[in-house]
């Protein structure tokens, strides 16, 4: 196993993590994971060989562990990333300035490639923080280390999403308003991504590129509810929020001490340009992916919403 290749994975404990862990172990990497609670993320070890993954602290105070393990590594790939900000979390902080100080770390230690995992939509002109933020990562990993590769995935879906789970959860109100009811995007699967992922690790000649990717589908914001809802067997009237009433309601669900359903940074990215693939970079076809249908792929894991379980009839 020491002469199998090291990937690090930042952010390796999340959601897209545990499948790109999968993905890297069967293409016999070892894995070593930084993490702020290495004793919560011990499932990461069952998707590998024994001592295929390797799991550390990191603190701001440990920065140097960091740096050892990408030193060691032959790939790099950052999945970290907020959907909203707190006291503790901004979005400059996570989205620039981390993939600043780790394209440099790559840079300085000759790292093979270093997989920057961003979003449709990243535009610095966008009303969004969120948006802006995640153009500025781009940017900086891309000046900084000529062999950077940026990913940018539209909503991604999977059995422990925080989108299809969320809205299967608000199934128990009889109305389900939505801002952006008419906004468009291109739900993808994580198994799809993680498999982008990979893939591009793999690929030759593709420094510097900027991946797009998207599922099959184009869908609204509205039709993806109502899609939701008849996956879960729930008759709910699925209604419009004005946008001006969406921006105070967000406004005051952020002082409160819980994670905010809707934030006004969000309603601002809901009132711009869909999140789709915009045809303007790479894409899955180029990765020789063909992407799974999240609306038939959803029943696998939204069955425990429905009355009955998954022997209900719908």
């Amino acid at each position: 196993m020491n002469n199998h290749p090291i990937a690090t994975i930042l952010g390796g404990g999340g959601f897209i993590g545990r499948y790109l862990v999968r993905n890297l172990s069967k293409n016999n990497y070892r894995c070593f994971i930084p993490t702020r609670k290495p004793y919560l993320k011990g499932y990461l070890k069952t998707q590998s060989t024994p001592g295929a993954v390797e799991l550390f602290e990191l603190n701001s105070n440990n920065y140097f562990k960091l740096e050892e393990s990408i030193k060691n590594s032959d790939v790099v790939i950052n999945l970290i990333g907020i959907l909203y900000e707190n006291r503790k979390q901004k979005f400059d902080k996570i989205h620039v300035d981390i993939p600043d100080l780790v394209s440099n770390m790559c840079k300085k230690y000759g790292v093979k490639k270093f997989i920057h995992v961003s979003a449709i939509g990243a535009n610095p002109d966008s009303k969004s923080r969120y948006q802006q933020s995640k153009f500025r990562g781009e940017q900086v990993a891309l000046s900084n280390f000529d062999q950077t590769i940026i990913i940018r995935p539209s909503v991604v879906c999977g059995a422990e999403d925080n989108f299809t789970n969320l809205f299967s959860k608000l199934s128990f109100s009889p109305i389900i308003p939505l801002v952006g009811i008419n906004y468009k995007f291109q739900p993808i699967m994580v198994t799809d991504v993680a498999d982008a992922i990979m893939k591009s690790i793999l690929s030759k000649s593709n420094a510097g590129k900027i991946y797009e990717i998207g599922g099959p589908k184009i869908i609204s914001f509205g039709d993806m509810v109502k899609s939701i809802m008849k996956t879960i067997g729930k008759k709910r009237m699925v209604i419009e929020m004005p946008m001006p009433i969406a921006k105070i309601q967000s406004s005051i669900l952020s002082l409160l001490p819980m994670a905010p359903i809707l934030t006004r940074d969000q309603c601002e990215i809901l009132s711009e340009s869909d999140n789709i693939v915009s045809g303007n970079h790479s894409s899955l076809k180029d990765l020789g992916i063909e992407p799974t249908d999240v609306e038939k792929a959803m029943k696998k894991w939204l069955w425990r919403f429905r009355e009955g379980g998954q022997f209900a009839k719908i």
